[in-house]
């Protein structure tokens, strides 16, 4: 269960924490984990074996007495061998197994609980049925989203007055952007009742009242980036919202095992001139389609800047790079463009002198760490999670602007060119990276405020269910 357990210090306060089976989640609980444990806090990070061996080589020696790694396993099944127990390049049709797995590993978690007994347990937005668990040993427990402000904002304001519009008029949705999410909103509300099916007693708990159930969670964001979505979810639930935004460090180059040219490909980009290239990804859960392999790849042909793209597929395709592109493609580019699979060292490419731009999905994760290294957004977001409306917050705080689709939403090569060579070699990407580097510094200033009023928050909250437990 769990890994060389120890015992932790008793003058710490016990956090559980439980990010969803997810690099993009469980590196910002680590973030967050490693800021707690600066603050006296002893951690303990839940999740599956495959999904921790992705943060075991993040955790410095300094920190190896206050953060320990818990294993949670799934129950058996051929379909999902574990293996497949994370998201990362999970085939697409098994990421509901996946939910499900999860769900049905709350006896094992149960048994962590009790075995640990943790005074706080801070949990996933993504799996809300925690909370249940939670209450049941009668600890307190905090909600933690990885979605930002104004995703968060959105979606409650579709499910909860879905025929007004939302009333930011810059975050917006396209008619088939509205499909898509309306399309996942309905299978999570599902699931949600398949697990209530489940476990009744779920139901009940959640409308069952407490000062230490459900009443506050916490987003990875900063006012200073979305403060009015701040306060038109605070305004909208009743309920309080803790922005944290711990700033992101170069620790978040995730290397699979067995991947190698890091170093080759920052060495290829000292030969190139200063903000002359872009780094392109989408990602490590979306898979791109062969139209949009296409024009993505002529996009950056036609752009005539030099690029590196980072190209992955799902687990069960055995593809290679050269079987999906345009036939002599690789020949036509070599001297300017890197294709690579599977894996690049993220923070360092951006951070290096002769990248321009991000060609990027838009994921919360690229576009924080964009603005923290001050590179411009060049947004092509696809149409899962937030992605879209993350898209359209960086174009209304000016770090980002977006390559826009046809009526039908597709990709044309010829607008993705333009749009690179407006930010790279335009005015527009100076613009960009100037606002861009003012938002970094300004978060860097708010880390350390938002950090204090959390751990304070998190003590009251601890203090309230156990008062002899803090001295």
């Amino acid at each position: 269960m769990a890994e060389e357990e120890e015992e932790a210090p008793t003058t710490s306060l016990k956090i559980l924490m439980f990010p969803w089976l997810a690099f993009g989640h469980i590196f910002p609980f680590l973030q967050l984990a490693k800021k707690l444990s600066d603050r006296g806090f002893y951690i303990y990070m839940c999740s599956t074996p495959i999904n921790l061996d992705s943060i075991k080589n993040k955790i410095p020696q300094n920190y190896s007495s206050s953060i320990q790694l818990i294993d949670l396993h799934l129950p058996h099944s051929p379909q999902l061998p574990p293996p497949l127990h994370t998201t990362n390049a999970l085939p697409p049709h098994l990421m509901t197994t996946l939910k499900i797995a999860l769900f049905e590993a709350r006896p094992e978690l149960c048994e962590i609980i009790g075995s640990i007994k943790p005074d706080l347990i801070i949990y996933d937005a993504h799996q809300p049925w925690t909370a249940t668990v939670a209450k049941k040993h009668n600890i307190p427990a905090v909600s933690f989203s990885i979605m930002n402000a104004v995703s968060f904002a959105y979606v409650m304001h579709t499910l909860m007055q879905p025929r007004s519009e939302f009333p930011f008029k810059a975050i917006h949705l396209s008619d088939f952007e509205k499909s898509r999410l309306w399309e996942k909103l309905q299978s999570q509300k599902t699931e949600d009742s398949s697990a209530k099916e489940n476990d009744p007693e779920i139901e009940k708990l959640q409308r069952s009242k407490g000062s230490n159930f459900n009443n506050t969670f916490i987003i990875r964001s900063s006012t200073e980036l979305e403060g009015k979505y701040f306060d038109y979810i605070s305004e909208f639930t009743k309920r309080k919202i803790m922005p944290i935004c711990p700033v992101i460090s170069q620790d978040n180059n995730h290397q699979e095992q067995g991947d190698e040219g890091g170093d080759e490909l920052i060495q290829w980009l000292g030969t190139k001139s200063d903000r002359s290239s872009v780094f392109v990804s989408f990602g490590s859960e979306y898979f791109l389609n062969t139209q949009e392999i296409e024009e993505i790849a002529i996009g950056l042909e036609l752009s005539n800047v030099n690029f590196i793209w980072v190209l992955r597929f799902p687990k069960e395709e055995d593809k290679k790079i050269e079987q999906v592109l345009p036939e002599g493609y690789l020949e036509r580019v070599k001297d300017r463009g890197r294709i690579v699979q599977k894996w690049a060292p993220q923070a360092k490419i951006l951070g290096h002198p002769s990248i321009g731009g991000f060609v990027s999905h838009c994921g919360w994760n690229s576009v924080m760490e964009s603005i923290e290294i001050g590179v411009p957004i060049i947004a092509i977001p696809m149409i899962i999670d937030q992605q879209p409306l993350n898209a359209r917050l960086a174009v209304e705080i000016g770090v980002g602007i977006e390559v826009a689709r046809d009526k039908n939403g597709k990709l044309k090569r010829e607008v993705i060119a333009e749009v690179i060579k407006e930010v790279v070699m335009g005015k527009t990407g100076v613009n960009l990276r100037k606002t861009s580097n003012d938002f970094s510094q300004k978060l860097k200033d708010r880390e350390e405020e938002d950090l204090d009023e959390l751990v304070g928050m998190l003590k009251v909250k601890q203090l309230r269910n156990c008062p002899s437990s803090i001295k």
